[in-house]
């Protein structure tokens, strides 16, 4: 992990660290550490072109939070629901044309829920996202793998990177 930044945007304290992934195993491991770190409410936005992992990362964070079943993208579906140690909502927003539609989809309720929400594509949401969760964003370079970076919007995922750090170990 390096490159940790904070700053304070709109009153939310904002913390951003990077890791590098040397390949898909280590996108859904870092997934599944995550999974196992997230609690009920919390909400992590993927980001990232096509390609990038988004969904081995939802799939890491269903094994991290002990779902059984195949977890797949939810492109056509917009929302798949697993049951783990907790609800796991797994939204794909990629086809949503109108973030207002999110409304429609009762995204709200599952922000705010008893669950752990997951959304790809989730920067599409805009004001529609709740002003506190975990964005992991995914760029995959050929070469060097994939490149996460991870930014905490509040105290709560704040926490969950400082985890983080704990387990990545010195020099993080």
């Amino acid at each position: 992990m390096k490159n940790k930044r904070a700053r304070i945007e709109t009153g939310i304290m904002v913390t951003t660290v990077q890791i590098w992934l040397k390949n898909a195993e280590a996108t859904g491991e870092l997934g599944r550490i995550l999974g196992g770190f997230l609690g009920p409410g919390d909400v992590v936005i993927l980001t990232g072109e096509l390609g990038a992992g988004k969904t081995t990362l939802a799939q890491g964070l269903a094994q991290g939070l002990g779902v059984t079943g195949k977890v797949t993208s939810p492109t056509f579906t917009l929302i798949q629901e697993h049951q783990g140690r907790l609800p796991f909502y797994h939204v794909d927003v990629y086809r949503l044309e109108d973030p207002e539609a999110a409304l429609e989809l009762g995204l709200e309720e599952y922000f705010y829920g008893r669950g752990v929400t997951a959304v790809e594509w989730g920067e599409r949401l805009g004001e529609f996202l709740p002003p506190e969760y975990l964005e992991v964003c995914l760029e995959y370079d050929p070469k060097a793998g994939r490149r996460a970076t991870l930014t905490a919007r509040g105290q709560r995922y704040l926490r969950i990177l400082e985890e983080l750090k704990q387990i990545a170990g010195p020099g993080a």
